[in-house]
């Protein structure tokens, strides 16, 4: 049910397109700040947030796996990190978990994969 919303968000992401993604979180969202570290709370919090993180870093996440169960949806991401000049910084699985509330996200959580 929510398999298309989740690939449109990340394809969003990757054009960086922070107001369509925005548009699906909760007024109140917790994000996490997985690039500096904490937690974020709202949507100027996260729209600041990847502002500087696309200043700095080139992220693209693509998804291998959406598991959805309930309010609660699961995704296994690649995840490439380059800097900005290109060279590649991180490539890595990482497992991306989503709680909706109202047909929005409320909160995001990120686990990298170990190994």
């Amino acid at each position: 049910m929510r398999e298309q919303l989740i690939r449109d968000l990340y394809a969003s992401f990757n054009t960086r397109d922070i107001e369509a993604v925005i548009a699906h979180l909760h007024p109140e969202v917790d994000w996490p700040n997985a690039w500096e570290g904490g937690r974020l709370r709202g949507h100027e919090a996260v729209r600041e947030y990847w502002t500087r993180q696309f200043a700095a870093i080139d992220g693209r996440v693509e998804p291998q796996a959406i598991v959805e169960d309930g309010d609660t949806v699961t995704v296994t991401v690649q995840q490439t990190v380059r800097d900005l000049a290109g060279e590649l910084v991180d490539d890595c699985i990482v497992t991306h978990t989503y709680l909706f509330q109202d047909d929005k996200v409320a909160r995001m959580d990120v686990m990298e994969e170990e190994g």
